[in-house]
């Protein structure tokens, strides 16, 4: 579980509730033709621009924002340096068993490659190729969650243009100005809302994981490929701690 996630949502909303409240009369501030015109608009817009299953996909995507579970580089250092050693020392046969146990499958996949005898070369290229596929998934879930965050403010103000017309309209008679007034209002307010606070945030979090999880994986790769090639133990260490800041190196503890 993402607390951060947790914690800025719940601050935001509880905030914006809480200042709404002492303003007083906070029923005013709830108008659902306003609601339904962002939330629809949103979805309608979003489906026109991307494909139903890459939208629908976005939920399965939008989760990793608040649950996420995913091993330091810092741990995946320790762990590489410690598969550089029983190389080291019993042959590079000997890391079939090890990367079986853990819950990695991109390091899993990469230790089979190399334990199979394939070439540094086709390493690479097999690996770099998922990861740039694995971002170009990612990437698209963020950039669904973007357009959201462009369209709601966008339907906010179409759901402005349409009170107003309200309003005019209905000069004539005063008691359903307020009427169209309040749909002119609150629904720039939601479409707002939603963009800055969960839509746009959410797209940036889940730019933030992808960062994360390609570096894990470049770090895996770098280190697969100096297991293979028969480097020390504390060259491969070093090789790998050139890819974290010198801040966190002193964090890696590596036993031999």
């Amino acid at each position: 579980m993402d607390v951060t996630t947790i914690i800025g949502l719940v601050a935001g909303f509880t905030l914006m509730l809480l200042a709404i409240v002492l303003g007083g009369a906070p029923g005013v501030f709830w108008n659902p033709p306003g609601f339904i015109i962002v939330i629809g608009g949103t979805v309608a817009a979003t489906l026109v621009n991307y494909p139903l299953r890459d939208v629908l996909s976005v939920l399965g995507t939008l989760k990793n924002a608040f649950i996420h579970k995913a091993t330091t580089p810092e741990q995946l250092i320790e762990k590489l340096v410690s598969f550089a050693t029983i190389a080291r020392r019993e042959g590079i046969l000997a890391l079939e068993s090890h990367a079986s146990e853990t819950d990695d499958a991109f390091l899993e996949k990469s230790v089979q490659l190399a334990v199979d005898g394939t070439s540094p070369e086709l390493i690479k290229d097999v690996l770099t190729t998922e990861l740039a596929f694995l971002e170009d998934r990612h990437s698209m879930g963020q950039n669904i969650l973007s357009a959201m965050g462009t369209f709601s403010p966008a339907f906010g103000m179409i759901g402005t243009l349409i009170g107003l017309v309200q309003m005019l309209a209905e000069l004539e008679d005063p008691s359903r100005i307020g009427e169209g007034m309040a749909v002119a209002l609150l629904t720039t307010l939601y479409g707002a809302l939603l963009a800055n606070v969960f839509f746009l945030p959410a797209a940036g979090k889940l730019r933030v994981r992808t960062s994360d999880e390609l570096l894990a994986k470049e770090i895996i790769v770098e280190g697969i490929l100096s297991i293979q090639a028969g480097d020390n133990p504390r060259v491969v260490e070093q090789k790998l701690k050139a890819f974290i800041s010198p801040s966190t190196r002193e964090n890696v503890q590596v036993g031999r």
